[in-house]
């Protein structure tokens, strides 16, 4: 089983279609890199563009996900428990 899978947002940002492919990476994988373009970031505020994209995923995932941003990447764990 692999750890780590990787997928992109691009300019359309996170859609219907982007969380269904997110998810079905988790069927194969426990952690899963999401990486954000710089076309899908304005010129400016791309740090807080990167956070809310993290809080959109989380809150379409649920309650057994978790995340953590570096740069430009957030990285989204599944855990088999609810996370307090």
């Amino acid at each position: 089983m692999k750890t780590i899978g990787k997928i992109q947002i691009g300019k359309q940002g996170i859609t219907e279609n982007f969380i269904k492919t997110l998810k079905s990476y988790f069927k194969n994988h426990q952690n899963v890199r999401v990486y954000a373009l710089k076309s899908s970031l304005p010129e400016e505020g791309r740090k807080e563009r990167v956070k809310k994209y993290s809080e959109e995923i989380l809150a379409e995932l649920g309650k057994n996900y978790t995340s953590k941003i570096i740069g430009f990447t957030i990285i989204v764990k599944k855990w088999r428990r609810e996370v307090r």
